[in-house]
C-alpha cells in the first residue's frame, strides 16, 4: 500500500508519513521503568494519540498496558 499523509486520528508508520518517534518512545519508556509520572499535553493534531498508541506497542512486551479514556466524564463524575 502506498503511504499517505494522515491529518486525523492515529498515524501508523507502515501506512502514513510521520516523524521518527524512537527517541521520544525510549525517553518515555525510561520514565515508566523508573516509576516516574509524565504528561503528554500539546495542541490539537500534534500527535498525542499517535505517541500513546506507539508507546503502548513499545511497552506491551514488558508490561500489561491498559488504555483508558476520560473524555466522556464530566467534572461532577470526579
Amino acid at each position: 500500500m502506498k503511504k499517505r499523509f494522515n491529518v486525523t486520528g492515529i498515524c501508523y508508520p507502515e501506512d502514513n508519513y510521520m516523524v521518527d518517534l524512537s527517541g521520544r518512545l525510549q525517553q518515555t519508556a525510561d520514565y515508566v521503568d523508573e516509576g516516574k509520572y509524565f504528561v503528554i499535553n500539546r495542541a490539537r493534531q500534534y500527535g498525542k494519540s499517535t505517541i500513546l498508541w506507539a508507546l503502548k506497542e513499545y511497552l506491551k512486551e514488558k508490561y500489561i498496558v491498559i488504555s483508558m479514556s476520560f473524555q466522556e466524564m464530566s467534572y461532577a463524575d470526579f
